[in-house]
């Protein structure tokens, strides 16, 4: 049970519970910026922005490459609800690889069809993976 020096982080995906655990400290990238969670944190909802999400533990930290969803953050717990997540494990390194190099031609090219959102939303979750592996 979490205390006053960790809190609960659940991390859920359309496909599993990723993670359930207390946690001493979350940090993840929104679209406000980069944010980490201590207990205690106000009440705070987030829209996930492709990035690394580092799991702080009493034993040390986990890195997990995190592409997009919801946060709900509470003075006792964080729950995360991911698209998709990945342990670095999970990752195939040169896959995204070629999704990186995919994403930077597309946005490179310039043409009127290229949807830039969705390059820019692509670079940012190969980046995400490449660094995790890391």
């Amino acid at each position: 049970m979490a205390d006053n020096q960790n809190f609960h982080l659940r991390v859920i995906t359309p496909d599993r519970v990723f993670y359930e655990g207390d946690v001493d400290m979350v940090e993840l990238n929104t679209t406000e910026g980069e944010i980490g969670v201590l207990p205690g944190h106000i009440p705070l909802t987030v829209i996930v922005k492709p990035g690394i999400l580092v799991i702080t533990e009493k034993d040390g930290e986990k890195e997990a490459a995190l592409h997009a969803g919801f946060a709900e953050i509470l003075p006792e717990g964080v729950t995360i609800l991911a698209e998709i997540i990945e342990w670095p494990e999970e990752i195939d390194g040169q896959r995204a690889e070629a999704a990186m190099n995919r994403a930077k031609e597309r946005l490179a090219s310039k043409t009127p069809e290229t949807d830039v959102a969705r390059a820019e939303t692509a670079l940012l979750r190969a980046m995400a993976r490449i660094e995790v592996l890391k």
